[in-house]
Parts: C-alpha cells; structure tokens; sequence
C-alpha cells in the first residue's frame, strides 16, 4: 500500500460552516477515503499555507485522486496539493535500484 500526504485550504465557505456548526472532519475524510478504496491514517488542522493536512493509505494513486476530485468538487476545499511518501525502507530498494541502473544511463550530452 502507498501512502500519500495532501495538503489543502479551506474555502471561505467551509471556514463559515465550520464556524456557524463546529465539527470534527476526520469522521467524513475517513468515510470519503473509505468510498474509494483508500484509509485515512491522519487528520491535521495545520497553521501557515495550508489549513489541513491528511496522511492517507491506498493500492494506488488513481484511487486517492477520486476521492481528491470527490473532495474539490463539493466547495468546501481548494489549492490540493499531494505527494506520495516512502518508507526509509521503500527509499533505500530505490537508491539499490538506482545504483544498479546507472552504468546503462548515459547523460545529456553524451558525457559520462
């Protein structure tokens, strides 16, 4: 399973819903994580440009993307911003990868 880190902001729409009717969201990110094949591990209300951050779990990147357009397209969110994070684990079967690939690279410009 791969694990994606999203960041997003509020709309001004959503922070005066939240304020009229206080909530806690984690209970309807994990649901909407759940409808498409994901799992919500971590809900972060976070300060500076982002307002949230979500730590998700799924079998691939085209699952969490539905639930990010699910997301984006009700008004209650924007800026959606998501990268895949690896184990230090994952990291290092990469860099052995790598390793072992670079001999038949050759660089721009043919140099070496």
């Amino acid at each position: 399973m791969a694990i994606f880190i999203t960041q997003g902001n509020y709309t001004q729409n959503a922070m005066k819903g939240m304020i009229d009717k206080p909530e806690d969201r984690a209970g309807a990110v994990a649901n909407l994580m759940e409808s498409v094949g994901a799992k919500l591990l971590q809900y972060f209300v976070t300060t500076g440009e982002y307002d949230f951050l979500v730590v998700s779990e799924g079998k691939n990147l085209t699952d969490l993307v539905a639930g990010l357009m699910i997301a984006g397209s009700t008004g209650g969110v924007a800026n959606l911003k998501t990268v895949q994070a690896l184990t230090t684990q994952e990291a290092e079967a990469a860099m052995k990868k790598a390793k072992s690939a670079r001999a038949g690279f050759k660089p721009a410009g043919g140099a070496s």
